[in-house]
């Protein structure tokens, strides 16, 4: 197996294990100490305990959540993923209290691997078309 299939499989572990089963155990085996989110959310570290606190807040706002690996494109020690998370929304999020609905968040995700941890994420959320959603009656 080339290192690009294990950073690619890297990354679909931590989609299923973390993002679907908040598996912090998994979490610990795929992310480095000095893990940095280039775009951690607005107020949160960006570090490895920022990220665990990140979808502590998610894992309060979504339930039911899934993640479908639509592409995924590896070279180097880069992984560029495109996905959409499935969810179902049980809990405040931007101020909009639970609503019951299912929603599709879709993601680009880029992140750099080191040893077959994360080291570095960037990635783009397309959560002003969920929050449209989710007003609507």
């Amino acid at each position: 197996m080339t290192l690009q299939e294990q950073n690619k499989n890297t990354v679909l572990r931590f989609n299923k294990e973390f993002l679907e089963q908040a598996n912090l155990e998994s979490f610990h085996q795929l992310v480095a100490p000095d893990f940095i989110n280039r775009t951690a959310p607005t107020g949160t570290p960006n570090d490895t305990p920022g990220l665990i606190k990140f979808m502590e807040m998610f894992n309060k706002s979504f339930s039911d959540i899934t993640v479908s690996i639509e592409h995924q494109i590896a070279e180097d020690d880069f992984v560029t993923t495109r996905k959409v998370i499935h969810a179902t929304h049980i809990g405040e999020v931007m101020g909009i209290a639970a609503t019951g609905k299912k929603v599709a968040i879709n993601v680009i995700d880029i992140v750099r691997l080191r040893d077959g941890k994360y080291v570095e994420h960037w990635g783009i959320r397309d959560m002003l078309s969920v929050v449209n959603y989710l007003k609507q009656a």
